[in-house]
């Protein structure tokens, strides 16, 4: 860490130079503005302009990528906040029709990003999203709520043989991933410019970290109810031989899981400790559950319980992730003073 001295202007003007090499780094010259932000802590972060612009841009060269490898940048370039993306190809030649689709495969995935611009050689996406249209309290109660939704279909379809209920589940897989990415995206452009947190809203940018990890364990979720809504398009016939005491057991603990995992994001986002010690006791309460259902089955055959036991996992992997999230928020709130904390 640098230390500076802080010397005396006048009678009530503090100064302190700034560093040469970031001055240089970041081309703040005699003259130049920067804006000063007073965050949590004692903090003061120091912003030139160029941080300070949303229309930061990038070029991918195409040429040596792969479709994948080509989709997978675009996709990178949009969480670290970029507002234009080109997609080049090599001097002399154009782009393939591979990477033509891999920009298009990129759009329909990402929240608010649209071809502008296209060209033989190169393709200009831009992204539309507004930072202050979006909090990310409201993104991941969005996200945990798409992924609530997707786990009611999926296990609604394995108990009444409805193929296009877990169709529908497995089809909103997708509209959870944009909500994921675009939450990276507000992190990210969040941290790398201060002024934005307050925009997402938040004071300071201390929360961010946490909300990264959050934001992670709702993705996989999401992924744990696309589980089960595979299983129940896989099952044959879609019918299933469970009996319906057993499936009345199940839905009983998945809307378990679902309160715990609710819970534990509105711990995060109320900065709730009581809230997180809440989910913890119901996930102690329920760490027994999936043991007895399966305990409890009647003969099946062993493809028909390893679905069940595949459900039953899925679910429990949920509930442990909404646990990891009430840890998070416990650390959130405990940052904070409350009836249960002093900080001095």
């Amino acid at each position: 860490m640098e230390t500076r001295k802080v010397q005396r202007l006048g009678p009530s003007t503090l100064a302190m130079t700034l560093p040469a090499e970031w001055a240089k780094e970041h081309n703040v010259d005699k003259g130049d503005e920067v804006s000063l932000r007073m965050g949590g802590k004692g903090t003061l972060t120091v912003m030139p302009e160029s941080v300070q612009s949303e229309e930061s841009e990038a070029v991918i060269h195409a040429e040596g990528l792969g479709a994948d490898a080509l989709e997978r940048a675009i996709l990178s370039q949009y969480v670290l906040g970029r507002r234009v993306i080109h997609v080049e190809s090599a001097e002399d030649s154009t782009l393939s029709s591979e990477h033509i689709n891999a920009v298009y495969n990129a759009e329909t995935q990402l929240m608010g990003l649209g071809v502008v611009e296209e060209t033989p050689q190169r393709i200009a996406i831009r992204c539309s999203v507004d930072p202050e249209d979006f909090t990310l309290d409201n993104l991941l109660e969005r996200l945990e709520s798409t992924g609530a939704t997707m786990r009611n279909e999926a296990i609604k379809a394995l108990a009444h043989g409805n193929p296009d209920l877990a169709q529908r589940a497995l089809n909103r897989e997708r509209q959870a991933n944009k909500i994921f990415v675009l939450l990276l995206r507000l992190i990210f452009t969040s941290y790398q410019n201060p002024n934005l947190a307050r925009a997402v809203g938040l004071n300071d940018g201390f929360p961010l970290i946490g909300y990264r990890s959050t934001a992670k364990n709702l993705e996989l979720t999401a992924d744990n109810a696309e589980d089960i809504a595979d299983i129940a398009l896989e099952t044959e016939g879609n019918t299933r031989n469970v009996d319906d005491s057993t499936m009345r057991r199940i839905r009983e603990y998945t809307d378990e899981v679902n309160e715990m995992s609710q819970l534990a994001v509105e711990a995060a986002v109320e900065r709730d400790y009581d809230l997180a010690i809440e989910v913890r006791e119901r996930f102690s309460d329920s760490s027994d559950r999936v043991r007895d259902i399966l305990a409890d089955l009647d003969e099946l055959p062993n493809e028909e319980l390893l679905r069940v036991r595949e459900v039953l996992v899925s679910l429990q992997q949920t509930a442990e992730y909404a646990v990891r999230n009430a840890e998070i928020a416990s650390n959130l709130a405990l940052n904070e003073e409350s009836e249960h904390t002093t900080i001095s």
